[in-house]
């Protein structure tokens, strides 16, 4: 993003990248005003009163009603009705603008909280950008992903189907593996800017990951392919359990590749998660998640790290968004730790079934069904 101008009710942002429409979509409420560039189809009658219709480009600003984001082409539609007198379109008309890249638009809300401010400082932070890839696969199956530290983008599925090693021929399995390597290698040339990616995880069950390599740098050799020798140094091989998209939640919790990638949002959330989960096991009194818990261990002081899902904050019920907003205000202001997680991440999905909101303690608390159960053995 680039900011143009801001001001104490409304902002001007230009999205600059794909990922820019994500943070466009966590930002924008119903009940927001967008003003934006926009195609619409008017209709023009002639001096001999015949009527035709021609596409026009104009400036609305609408009150937003409905917000459809595509998560995998990275397009945002907002619907609404129009808000502002425009040569083109009456007033109180339906419109829907699709953002587009590099072209500025206006977002003026009835009052700014810290949780879409922080959304704004971090969609303009130059540092926060996708500077991780990953192969996950296994024989015949691979996803090639970009991990941003708002999200986990697939970019391409390669799937190939590897027939079995017959008794004295493996002909067959040989060359379609063959096959497979190559779709893959041409995926990662392909999706895959090394211009932006500091690091690219293999990760596979057994030695496909390896054999890959080895194929992927032999003909790097044969071809001639600088862009793939001159970044061999980025190339990381590790394990997983399978080459679905899911298994990358276990490489990012890979002690080797947390280390690879110590100075990445996604690895420090994937870490908090999982520091999450070892204290519900060991210290569960130090691990609460679910809102009523959680409040009442912000109530109390007590909250470390907050580990809150984004979807709460797209909540179109203004109530109990505000209640979000207040924990997250609460826990910093008390000098805890709060990370926003990324519903379109594989820790953001993961968090999100624990109802979205989790938090470690500094000191342990009794859980509040226990609490309630005592109070309630008392009265009786």
């Amino acid at each position: 993003f680039f900011i143009c101008r801001t001001d104490l009710e409304r902002v001007t942002l230009i999205p600059e990248e794909a990922e820019d429409m994500w943070h466009t979509y966590n930002l924008l409420q119903v009940g927001d005003s967008l003003r934006a560039s926009t195609i619409r189809k008017v209709q023009t009658e002639s001096s001999t009163g015949s009527v035709g219709s021609s596409r026009v480009r104009t400036t609305l600003t609408l009150c937003v009603e409905t917000i459809d984001f595509d998560s995998q082409a990275c397009q945002l539609r907002v619907k609404g009705t129009n808000i502002q007198e425009n040569q083109y379109v009456k007033m109180g008309a339906y419109h829907t603008i699709e953002l587009e890249l590099n072209r500025k638009f206006t977002l003026a809300k009835k009052a700014w909280d810290s949780v879409v401010l922080d959304r704004i400082e971090q969609a303009c932070d130059p540092a926060q950008k996708a500077d991780v890839a990953a192969v996950v696969m296994q024989e015949g199956l691979a996803n090639l992903v970009l991990v941003t530290p708002a999200m986990t983008l697939v970019r391409a599925k390669v799937e190939v189907t590897i027939p079995r090693k017959r008794k004295g021929s493996c002909a067959q399995h040989d060359k379609a593996l063959e096959r497979f390597y190559e779709a893959v290698m041409q995926g990662i040339l392909r999706h895959f800017s090394f211009d932006v990616v500091k690091c690219v995880l293999v990760a596979s069950p057994g030695f496909v990951k390896d054999q890959f390599i080895s194929y992927l740098f032999k003909e790097a050799v044969r071809q001639d392919c600088k862009i793939l020798l001159e970044n061999r140094s980025k190339f990381m091989v590790v394990h997983s359990s399978s080459g679905h998209k899911y298994s990358l939640k276990e490489v990012l919790c890979d002690p080797a590749v947390t280390a690879r990638l110590s100075d990445t949002k996604a690895s420090g959330e994937v870490k908090a998660l999982e520091d999450f989960y070892k204290m519900l096991q060991q210290e569960p009194d130090r691990a609460f998640y679910g809102l009523a818990h959680v409040e009442r261990a912000s109530e109390a002081l007590a909250v470390d790290i907050l580990m809150i899902s984004d979807k709460l904050f797209r909540h179109q019920d203004i109530a109990t968004r505000s209640r979000y907003v207040r924990l997250v205000d609460n826990v910093k202001e008390n000098g805890g730790n709060v990370r926003i997680f990324s519903s379109l991440h594989v820790s953001g999905e993961q968090l999100n079934q624990l109802s979205g909101v989790a938090a470690i303690l500094r000191f342990p608390i009794a859980d509040v069904s226990d609490a309630e159960e005592d109070s309630s053995s008392d009265e009786d």
